[in-house]
């Protein structure tokens, strides 16, 4: 039988994903309305959707090896279609949230602040004294809403970040080169600088998320402010996680072995995933950090 006409076995693993995003979604959402269950479900939940992408990527990594699909031009056309599509689909996502931004900020505040004639009466009647200014410190109804201290600045650690992310995608590159020249240690060298690039990240991101916390009152509660903060950096910060475990996934195939100048698709697919984080994350220092 051709390679190209490859059939994968059945697998339950779909099914585990599934349970485990619904997990997520209902935890998260009773942690939202402040149920004790909420981040024990949400927490699970995720552990699952590990566990789940670990024993799929590592079938699929045990398929390939075993059947050389790989060399199978068919298939790696298939592999290459598909993780296009995932990344559109991800674009999708933060497009909503960005909207969500944009909507606020356009069309919500002026309303709410009388600067559009269908909004003037509104506020009058109900919040005379509120007037639209981003970051959105001093809520329509402060008595129900109150905003946080402070917003976050642009130019402490989100633009130490920023030039983190800019470097990352420049070592991933020259790893790949490695990975063409078959230079093996150039490969894994830049690749592990990438990993700890991706760590640095995630590590001034946590400070930051407790300096907003415990300082600045800065919360999911306070406000549109703190729910659009919240929303587009922790959403970017989730897919720099698995970014992150990707590229030790990787890195840990390069040393054993598994990639060659013509076929390296694995490797191409974290970077295109890696390529997109970055630069959504330049959209969100540009709009949620500094305008």
């Amino acid at each position: 039988m051709p390679r190209s006409t490859y059939l994968v076995p059945p697998t339950y693993l779909p099914l585990i994903g599934c349970f485990a995003l619904f997990s997520m979604a209902v935890g998260f959402a009773s942690w939202l309305h402040q149920l004790h269950y909420g981040p024990y479900l949400g927490m699970a939940g995720f552990a699952l959707l590990l566990f789940m992408i670990f024993d799929w990527f590592r079938t699929v990594i045990k398929e390939v090896r075993e059947h050389h699909l790989d060399t199978d031009p068919v298939i790696d056309l298939s592999y290459r279609w598909s993780m296009g599509w995932f990344i559109v689909s991800e674009m999708m996502f933060f497009l909503v949230f960005f909207g969500t931004l944009f909507f606020i900020r356009i069309f919500v505040l002026p309303y709410l602040g009388g600067e559009i004639d269908q909004g003037i009466m509104t506020h009058l009647i109900l919040w005379p004294d509120f007037k639209n200014i981003w970051p959105l410190l001093n809520t329509p109804d402060p008595q129900a809403i109150s905003g946080p201290k402070a917003a976050m600045g642009a130019w402490g650690i989100p633009a130490l970040n920023t030039l983190i992310l800019l470097t990352s995608g420049v070592t991933i590159t020259i790893a790949h080169w490695g990975i063409f020249k078959k230079n093996i240690t150039q490969a894994a060298v830049f690749q592990a600088l990438t990993i700890l690039l991706g760590l640095f990240f995630l590590y001034l991101q946590v400070h930051e998320y407790s300096d907003a916390y415990h300082n600045l009152g800065l919360t999911l509660g306070a406000g549109a402010y703190g729910n659009t903060f919240f929303m587009l950096t922790g959403f970017h910060g989730f897919h720099v996680t698995l970014g992150t475990l990707m590229l030790m996934v990787i890195l840990y195939r390069m040393l054993k072995g598994h990639f060659t100048p013509k076929h390296h698709f694995a490797f191409e697919a974290v970077a295109w995933y890696w390529h997109f984080v970055d630069v959504v994350w330049l959209g969100l220092f540009v709009f949620v950090y500094w305008l």
